[in-house]
């Protein structure tokens, strides 16, 4: 009910289907958009982020996400937004999403008030191109306790509400202390599930990030079905730093998930359109690489840029 009457009332009703190749699955037809979060190409974005959104576009993405917007200087990676929305542009993308962290700063939980800085980040967003703001990260501070957890799912709702005002769309990314931190016995993601509206909050499902604190993408999209708009698209690996196992990205297709099982229920059953390739450590690849060879083999399994 919520995308039907989401899809209705706001302008990103009207978003146009990517252009795709000959011979997809209707699975893969079924996806708005394939991107890059960039964020994958971290240093190289630091050191010349112009010449690496070019290298992305003569690769074959049309889309990217940004990790890169700095709320003092109201740039992106330097750039103000139309200026950032330009080299994209002459680059061959668009970034319809990015991050931006919605913290403490941004909402007064006594007041229940959002502040100017948070209007600012969705003005400057508007500015950029973007459809969606999507928060990747909640503060230790505010998972302490499910009461302070539950309150600030208001100013999720709230950040969301105006972000609908302004015609885009406000959401929130996973990592793992969402699977394996509890508060009053419920997983942190099932409070943030349980207290958000979906026809205010969307859900960008990191089926990676997840992987370490036990959450895993097939339980969780059938738990919510229709909830995960976007999905970060990853797979791992097990690593280990100083003896300590933890999970690494990796190439898709290389790692532990089965990535494409996923992606075929998340688009029949899980409400995601937006498809976004993150990876964060490349085995001794150079990550421009890594970036190639994960476009290769989402185009292989039917899904274009």
């Amino acid at each position: 009910m919520f995308r039907r009457e989401f899809l209705k009332h706001t302008s990103l009703g009207t978003l146009a289907l990517g252009a795709f190749p000959y011979g997809l699955t209707e699975d893969a037809k079924k996806t708005s958009r394939l991107g890059l979060q960039l964020y994958s190409v971290r240093d190289e974005m630091k050191n010349n982020p112009v010449a690496t959104v070019q290298a992305l576009g003569k690769m074959g993405y049309r889309d990217c996400e940004h990790a890169g917007y700095n709320g003092q200087t109201r740039k992106y990676y330097g750039y103000s937004p139309a200026e950032w929305k330009k080299i994209l542009g002459d680059a061959g993308l668009t970034m319809k999403s990015g991050h931006t962290t919605f913290a403490s700063m941004h909402y007064n939980m006594e007041s229940k008030q959002l502040t100017d800085a948070w209007k600012t980040v969705v003005e400057d967003a508007v500015l950029a191109g973007q459809e969606y703001v999507i928060s990747p990260w909640l503060d230790i501070s505010l998972r302490k306790n499910f009461d302070d957890l539950k309150r600030f799912m208001e100013g999720f709702n709230a950040a969301g509400a105006y972000c609908k005002s302004q015609g885009i769309r406000y959401g929130y990314h996973n990592h793992d202390f969402e699977f394996s931190i509890k508060l009053t016995s419920q997983r942190i993601m099932d409070i943030i599930m349980e207290n958000t509206d979906p026809g205010l909050v969307a859900q960008q499902l990191d089926i990676g990030n997840m992987y370490g604190g036990g959450g895993r993408a097939m339980e969780l999209l059938k738990q919510y079905p229709g909830r995960f708009e976007l999905m970060h698209v990853k797979d791992v690996i097990k690593a280990s730093t100083d003896g300590l196992a933890h999970y690494e990205s990796t190439v898709l297709g290389k790692g532990l998930i089965d990535v494409k099982k996923v992606l075929k229920y998340a688009l029949r059953k899980g409400g995601t359109k937006y498809l976004i390739i993150e990876q964060e450590a490349y085995q001794g690849m150079a990550p421009l690489d890594s970036m190639k060879e994960d476009l290769r083999i989402m185009k292989d399994w039917g899904y274009a840029g």
